[in-house]
């Protein structure tokens, strides 16, 4: 089957308005300047409307959405049972001087949902719950050092960052520690070296990182590394933030056979409603409760009813296996659809936050290129990033995905010959 590739006019002209107007056009990381869109001619820029698996650019072009704003779209966009709940609750109260009670009930939530928790406290990003996990490490400890596993992403703080990006300072990230993942003997050494001066390890539940094939603990890493802080009183903090939800709704920690002290959610927390949450153990509630830490929106109402909508529907649909699934039917078409033309895609990670990479040359090139072909028919993926299943997605999105990745792999074809 051959699909007409797409063209992107008024996406290109919104650019040069934004351009003049807004640092880099689009920033972070899905902006063309970030070298994540290659080539960027073949990729929209602006989007137009979102419904289910779907989103349309400007020009109107159709795309099966499998980066899913990057993680926030779990049940699908415009989920009805998610913003009706958000506009019930926008007609009554959102950001007033005082919160509202419901910001009761969706901790309450929380504590009865995730294996780990027995509190809840909400912020807004991510990169909010990761700081304040950090923070109250110290605080608990009265330590600053804080164990990194290589690969990782936990948020753009300057603590999350490498001494040569612009503005880090030296002092920052001093107190950094980096080893391996599932090196047990290498993070054995790390708190052995440094005994007495760490106060925390962050980690992802498994390596999910970017440029690179996912891996997972090895059977028992877990079990260790959280007896390991227990010997040295060290805070074990797992960012949730992309992955939780999707390997388990009691949280990934949950998943895996062990408990986290502190666990950070937030992509798949409440559809798209601005909302982050840290949960932890009671013993660290106090150390919470002591710390300077808040944001003028953070008790805002309305994406708490989201996420509460959001958790119930989750459990009603049981969206971890329901993920398992049509992520395992989507990969292993991509995979089969890769085979038919004589190439090998590498499918790594969770079905659920699968990650893809063609193994046929020693780079990401020829990947980027098929990538490219993707998205010019009708699916939305890139070339250096997971990619999440949400709710929303049918068999038909699916089967129609792998013919559009089948014809790719026919152009990528052409392309080399």
């Amino acid at each position: 089957m051959n699909f007409t590739t797409y063209e992107y006019t008024k996406s290109h002209e919104a650019f040069e308005r934004a351009f003049k107007v807004i640092p880099s056009g689009i920033y972070g990381h899905q902006g063309p300047s970030e070298g994540c869109y290659i080539p960027q001619s073949a990729f929209p820029l602006f989007s137009s409307r979102a419904k289910g698996a779907h989103f349309w650019d400007l020009d109107g072009n159709d795309f099966i959405d499998y980066m899913c704003g990057y993680g926030p779209n779990v049940l699908g966009y415009c989920d009805p049972d998610v913003d009706s709940a958000a506009l019930e609750q926008l007609k009554k109260e959102n950001c007033v001087t005082i919160p509202s009670s419901i910001m009761v009930d969706f901790a309450e939530l929380l504590v009865d949902t995730v294996a780990c928790a027995d509190w809840a406290f909400f912020a807004k990003n991510g990169n909010d719950v990761t700081s304040l996990a950090v923070i109250t490490a110290r605080a608990a400890t009265h330590r600053k050092k804080i164990v990194f596993f290589n690969g990782y992403y936990h948020g753009v703080s300057p603590w999350t960052q490498k001494l040569d990006y612009p503005g880090i300072l030296e002092e920052e990230v001093a107190n950094n520690l980096y080893v391996d993942f599932n090196d047990y003997v290498a993070l054995e050494k790390v708190f052995l070296d440094n005994k007495g001066e760490i106060a925390g390890l962050i980690a992802q539940p498994y390596m999910h990182g970017n440029f690179c094939d996912n891996f997972f603990p090895s059977d028992d890493y877990w079990t260790k590394v959280r007896k390991l802080c227990d010997d040295h009183q060290v805070v074990l903090i797992i960012d949730d933030v992309r992955a939780g939800f999707r390997l388990d709704l009691a949280g990934s920690d949950h998943y895996y056979g062990f408990k986290a002290d502190l666990i950070c959610f937030c992509k798949a927390l409440a559809n798209g409603y601005n909302v982050s949450a840290l949960c932890g153990r009671e013993s660290l509630k106090d150390v919470v409760s002591s710390i300077s830490y808040t944001g003028s929106y953070w008790m805002s109402a309305v994406p708490f009813a989201a996420g509460i909508a959001c958790i119930n529907k989750m459990k009603e649909l049981n969206t971890p296996k329901l993920f398992h699934k049509l992520g395992t039917k989507l990969t292993e078409g991509f995979a089969a659809a890769a085979g038919h033309n004589g190439f090998h895609l590498a499918v790594s990670g969770a079905p659920s936050l699968f990650y893809l990479r063609l193994t046929d040359d020693d780079s990401l090139m020829l990947h980027q290129k098929w990538v490219a072909e993707c998205v010019k028919r009708g699916i939305f993926i890139t070339s250096h990033h997971n990619h999440f299943i949400n709710a929303a997605l049918t068999d038909e999105d699916i089967n129609k995905s792998i013919e559009i990745a089948e014809d790719a792999f026919h152009a990528l074809k052409k392309i080399i010959d």
